[in-house]
């Protein structure tokens, strides 16, 4: 019986145990980034959960003024679809809607379409430029946000009166409308009360009215005990007998035919940024793209024999199997040494009517034979190579001899 000896293996790719070891710090890396990320988020979502809910006691949630209001006897009820909104507009109720700028164009219009004439109350909490234009017509928002969040009520609106300074510094509003415009901040508005001059809401006993609030502050948890925030929360949300808190969710599934295309999610600015980046890449692009300067030459760091060099670009043209390029550089180095042997400029060594006729003085024979010796076509194989690299250094040395 033979055994037959075990070669070590003499594959170049990495054993499993390798990758792992190279890997195992990016993998680790990886791993805590992704339990930070996963830490940071769960954190945040705790921190947000229940935002202007009336249901919940968070920071920043909404549940304290909710219990107020019911010990005055108003009752809170939340909805999270349009159409519950909508069909809850009455002359004895309060509508809060909580995040207009959520909403679509369609649904937007088809809520301020309800409210309109209903005798009850809009509270409308930040919305933004294209929202309170829909839901509020001849109301505008500024692009500038007010830098102080305390404000002085500074119109005659009474329940702003009552509740002196109060937080509501946020987006800032304008109209020519007859209307309240209190807290301002720099001569804008952060809070409007828009009456409803329509006719069926002026068939109420209590005429209706839009308020629009700049921002949130007075109605959440952590702001609600300062300054006026509580009096003047109360006093918006409390003037009727029923408060609806619209809340929209992924339930209030928006119409189709009000899609949104992709343009249309993208900023108003987008076209004019993605100009400006692409001027900014042909710049970059014609920069990289210069041409470069003449070569500079430079020494060796060390000295390389010339047998080297030789042998490494005769490497180069077995592996490239190029043998023409290997005879014309074999052809050309011989032709340029026999040149001057036979009195022929180096000028015109590459020109068969000058060199052939003396190397055929010279050798007292035919030049036509040495034509396919020095201006041949290439050889087809390594066997013909070699054998005119032969021939080549024949012919020269036969020059050569005296």
């Amino acid at each position: 019986m033979t055994t037959e000896a075990t070669l070590p293996t003499t594959s170049a790719s990495p054993t499993a145990r390798q990758v792992w070891t190279r890997a195992r710090g990016i993998a680790v890396a990886l791993v805590v980034l992704l339990v930070g990320a996963v830490a940071i988020a769960v954190v945040r979502s705790d921190a947000r959960h229940g935002g202007l809910d009336p249901r919940s006691a968070d920071p920043h949630g909404s549940r304290a003024v909710a219990e107020l209001l019911a010990d005055r006897g108003v009752s809170t009820r939340v909805v999270t679809t349009v159409e519950e909104a909508r069909s809850a507009a009455g002359p004895d109720t309060t509508l809060l809607v909580a995040a207009p700028d959520l909403l679509t164009e369609r649904q937007q219009t088809g809520l301020h379409a309800a409210t309109t004439g209903s005798g009850g109350r809009t509270v409308l909490v930040a919305p933004g430029g294209p929202a309170v234009e829909r839901l509020v017509p001849g109301v505008t928002a500024d692009p500038a946000l007010s830098f102080d969040s305390t404000l002085s009520p500074d119109c005659d609106l009474p329940a702003a009166r009552r509740a002196g300074d109060a937080d509501t510094g946020g987006i800032r509003y304008s109209t020519h409308l007859e209307a309240d415009t209190c807290y301002p901040a720099r001569r804008l508005a952060t809070l409007l009360r828009v009456p409803d001059t329509s006719e069926g809401s002026a068939q109420g006993t209590t005429p209706g009215d839009t308020v629009v609030l700049g921002a949130r502050d007075i109605l959440v948890n952590d702001h609600l005990d300062e300054h006026g925030n509580a009096s003047l929360a109360l006093q918006l949300l409390g003037s009727r007998d029923h408060l609806v808190w619209y809340l929209p969710s992924l339930s209030d599934a928006p119409d189709p035919d009000d899609e949104r295309s992709f343009f249309d999610l993208l900023p108003s600015g987008w076209l004019w940024g993605a100009l400006q980046l692409f001027v900014a890449a042909a710049l970059a692009a014609l920069w990289r793209a210069r041409r470069l300067g003449p070569l500079v030459p430079e020494k060796l760091p060390v000295a390389i024999r010339a047998s080297e060099t030789v042998e490494g670009r005769a490497r180069l043209y077995r592996k490239a199997n190029a043998r023409d390029r290997a005879a014309s550089a074999l052809r050309s180095a011989t032709r340029t040494r026999l040149a001057p042997l036979v009195g022929v400029p180096v000028a015109q060594a590459h020109t068969p009517e000058a060199l052939l006729p003396a190397l055929s003085a010279r050798l007292h024979g035919d030049g036509q034979s040495l034509q396919p010796l020095l201006f041949g076509p290439p050889p087809g194989d390594d066997a013909a190579l070699i054998a005119l690299a032969d021939q080549l250094d024949a012919l020269e040395s036969e020059v050569r001899r005296p």
